[in-house]
């Protein structure tokens, strides 16, 4: 298997015509991958993270309320 950075070493060898092309190609496959992962995020996915991202998680947490209202409110109190 190549390794990225020979695999980078090639693709800067190319025509700027075909680097062009190949930066649009994947461009459109990481777009159509991540437009079509409409899976909620498992344990599984969330293990692939970084440590320190994953500490992250569950820290905050949503209220029930409208949010909306919230944030008036903490301008109101803010500002008056």
């Amino acid at each position: 298997m190549i390794e990225l950075q020979q695999l980078q070493e090639q693709v800067l060898k190319l025509p700027i015509r075909e680097r062009w092309y190949l930066v649009q190609t994947v461009l459109a496959s990481i777009q159509q991958e991540t437009l079509s992962s409409t899976t909620q995020p498992t344990i599984e996915n969330l293990s692939e993270l970084d440590p320190w991202t994953q500490s992250l998680i569950g820290v905050i947490s949503l209220e029930s309320e409208n949010t909306k209202e919230s944030y008036i409110d903490y301008l109101e109190e803010k500002y008056s």
